[in-house]
């Protein structure tokens, strides 16, 4: 009789990302990750006592593939650090619009709200850094320039349009230099 390989836990999380990755968070459940792995659902219930904590370590796993992405892009260089960050948001929806949606459009009714001042301190001080505004205002000047962001994420996520880069990219810019002319007062507010 061959010996039984073990299935990690680390196995059944990436099965579960690739389930998600591909079908969204309704095709995450113990069969589909035992076909997915070749075994019985065994495994998936001798790591995990319910659905609910693995579910909980693939949504990490999918926030941890956008956290990389995100780092990538910011110290590719390529583009100023907070415009990589907000375009590497519009790609990560475009390339992974599942994992986007279940990390960044589900109904979070139930959940305990997040700090977002505190999660993104980084941006904060990017923005300070380039445009010399407080961090008060720097605060104010990433809400109103995320919700286009994230406007923009959404509508490439759910299939509504298909812009390209270079388009988004100059939507970008130009949002942000509006905001930056308001916030420094060489904009008119209206």
């Amino acid at each position: 009789m061959a010996p039984r390989t073990k299935v990690t836990r680390e196995q059944i999380v990436q099965a579960g990302l690739e389930l998600v990755r591909w079908g969204g968070p309704g095709a995450l459940n113990a069969r589909a990750v035992a076909a997915k792995l070749g075994c019985s659902t065994q495994p998936v219930f001798s790591n995990y006592a319910d659905m609910a904590g693995l579910a909980a370590d693939v949504l990490a796993a999918a926030n941890g593939l956008w956290l990389a992405r995100q780092r990538a892009a910011v110290q590719g260089g390529k583009l100023p650090p907070y415009k990589a960050v907000g375009m590497a948001y519009i790609a990560f929806a475009r390339e992974e619009p599942a994992l986007f949606r279940w990390l960044f459009m589900r109904d979070r009714a139930g959940e305990a709200p997040a700090d977002d001042r505190a999660e993104n301190t980084g941006v904060i001080r990017m923005i300070m850094a380039g445009t010399g505004l407080s961090e008060d205002a720097a605060w104010q000047f990433h809400l109103e320039m995320w919700l286009f962001v994230h406007g923009a994420a959404a509508t490439l996520a759910t299939g509504y349009a298909d812009w390209d880069e270079a388009l988004v990219s100059d939507m970008l810019t130009d949002v942000y230099q509006g905001l930056r002319a308001r916030f420094t007062g060489e904009g008119e507010r209206r």
